[in-house]
């Protein structure tokens, strides 16, 4: 019986003495931002708008082949109109740009900070994350695949948690066919 106890606790003390000793070999793999796209699409009642914006910088975090995390900044300067050409895309893109969806000038970066990580498949990871936008942060889940040293994300944004509430029905009664949906659709696809 005294062996037997000896040897659960040495077993115990081997156990709690590697574990406190092991260490995630964290390797963190910069995305390629130059070929790494983000492609935006926002609904209203009467279509939708699309376009793209670019990376600014960003990282996915890697315990070997796991995905352990990640962030990615957004240069909210180059948001474009991808379906609108002329003075419609113009007027489209100032409108996005203005203090009454994104205020642009003011706060020209948004980002995302990865803050749970957990498989969900063979590639496939469920992530919660810090999404910053306008100086606002929140808590959003999405989906990410990884293949090689390519990913792709599919996040649903609700505008309205960033103060973007320009033509939201949940806030302004009257808008009929003028209401803009308070969730956008934004499909980055990455390289690093």
């Amino acid at each position: 019986m005294k062996n037997s106890i000896k040897n659960i606790a040495l077993v115990a003390f081997v156990a709690l003495f590697t574990f406190s000793f092991t260490t995630i070999e964290k390797d963190k793999k910069e995305i390629k931002t130059e070929s790494s796209k983000v492609v935006w699409k926002g609904y209203k009642v009467t279509g939708s708008h699309e376009g793209t914006i670019d990376i600014q910088f960003g990282a996915l975090d890697f315990d070997g082949d796991r995905l352990i995390g990640g962030n990615i900044t957004i240069d909210m300067t180059t948001l474009v109109s991808t379906d609108l050409e002329g003075e419609y895309k113009g007027k489209l893109e100032g409108h996005l740009k203005s203090d009454d969806f994104f205020g642009v000038e003011t706060h020209n970066i948004s980002t995302l900070e990865f803050t749970d990580v957990k498989a969900s498949g063979k590639n496939s990871y469920d992530v919660t994350g810090k999404l910053t936008i306008k100086g606002k942060t929140n808590s959003v889940k999405f989906t990410i695949s990884i293949y090689g040293n390519k990913a792709t994300a599919n996040l649903k944004v609700d505008r309205t948690k960033y103060d973007v509430k320009y033509g939201s029905a949940s806030f302004f009664d009257g808008l009929k066919d003028k209401a803009i949906y308070d969730e956008f659709d934004l499909v980055a696809d990455l390289e690093f």
